[in-house]
């Protein structure tokens, strides 16, 4: 955990993303048009700082892997180029624990932050918990609405918005036939204690029956059950799908690495999951995700939006990128289809 102030004050234009989710949401409103309800005192603190070293700002996030480190970096980067770079941002990680969350909340709260930047769902959750005054933006939610963080995703109605990472499902389904177009059976593999997959695994299931496929839903609890669970798709499954989950993102290696073992190739939720060894994705840029909260949380701390009238914010489809691993599928002795070499970014993989 760390704890620091931005520094360099930096002039620049704010970047607007036009916003808008996958074909399962609804387009949302721009930046300019939404906001976070407040406490007295936090209103007035931005109000009378515009941006100076009395600004406070808490970020809380849940895990550390590449997804929503790049979140977290987005954000930050937003901040300092639009008026913040002075901010007092005080930094800390959960470490995957539900009740750090509460606690780190919890201390945010007691420290009158101006507002709370909340990466992934349980920290949302967390810091929701805590406050109804302070303003929150998350970031890396699936779907604010169905995991109780706002009232509905168009009009949040609480002190509570931000950016949804809700990835282009029906896309990545259509890159599994056309990398795999023989696969008949997929492995759908999540954290269960994770309400984000659980909604995402739904929408998956849905892809399957459309497509005509057979699905193995594998679930998991905790990191330890991973490389099981892995294995008892032996046979059974022709690809894994894996959802933009922290659990499986934070342990990516063992998912892949298990399943090379078995020849079985997995089409993953973000680029990160492709960097640990997931052969393709067609996902979201977690930077520019991190950088639409930040243009929210920009509108919040000027006193120009209120969060509960600004609609969560989607990345335009345009945003996605497709995101192959050559080495992976070297491994898996795939070839890749030229249709798909020729859209896609090539990563390194981690050793």
């Amino acid at each position: 955990m760390k704890s620091y102030k931005m520094s360099a004050a930096v002039l620049g234009a704010a970047m607007l993303f036009a916003g808008c989710s996958s074909s399962s949401a609804s387009t949302s409103s721009s930046t300019t048009s939404s906001t976070a309800s407040s406490t007295a005192s936090s209103v007035a603190a931005s109000e009378t700082t515009g941006g100076g070293s009395d600004v406070k700002i808490g970020i809380l996030q849940y895990v550390e892997h590449p997804a929503l480190d790049n979140a977290t970096k987005g954000f930050e980067d937003y901040l300092k180029d639009n008026g913040y770079a002075d901010a007092s941002i005080d930094f800390k990680s959960a470490q995957g624990e539900v009740a750090n969350c509460t606690s780190i909340a919890q201390k945010f709260v007691n420290d009158n932050v101006n507002l709370i930047f909340a990466v992934a769902t349980p920290a949302a959750q967390a810091a929701a918990n805590e406050t109804k005054d302070i303003p929150i933006v998350l970031s890396a939610v699936t779907d604010p609405a169905d995991s109780g963080l706002v009232k509905s995703n168009e009009k949040p109605e609480v002190n509570v918005t931000g950016s949804s990472d809700l990835n282009p499902i029906e896309a990545q389904f259509d890159l599994l036939q056309e990398i795999l177009p023989d696969a008949k059976t997929v492995g759908l593999l999540f954290c269960n204690a994770e309400s984000n997959s659980v909604f995402q695994i739904n929408l998956a299931k849905e892809e399957c029956e459309k497509r005509g496929l057979e699905y193995v839903e594998s679930s998991v609890t905790d990191s330890n059950q991973i490389q099981q669970v892995v294995e008892s798709l032996n046979g059974k499954v022709d690809a894994i799908y894996v959802p933009t989950d922290n659990l499986m993102a934070e342990s990516m290696a063992t998912v892949s690495q298990t399943a090379s073992q078995y020849g079985i190739p997995c089409i993953v939720g973000e680029e990160g999951m492709v960097e640990n060894g997931g052969l393709a994705t067609y996902g979201i840029d977690y930077y520019k995700l991190g950088q639409l909260a930040g243009a929210q949380a920009v509108s919040i701390l000027n006193g120009d939006s209120k969060p509960e009238d600004m609609a969560i914010e989607y990345l335009a489809t345009d945003e996605c990128t497709l995101t192959v691993n050559k080495k992976a599928a070297e491994k898996l002795n795939i070839e890749l289809p030229q249709s798909v070499l020729d859209r896609a970014v090539d990563v390194e993989e981690e050793d």
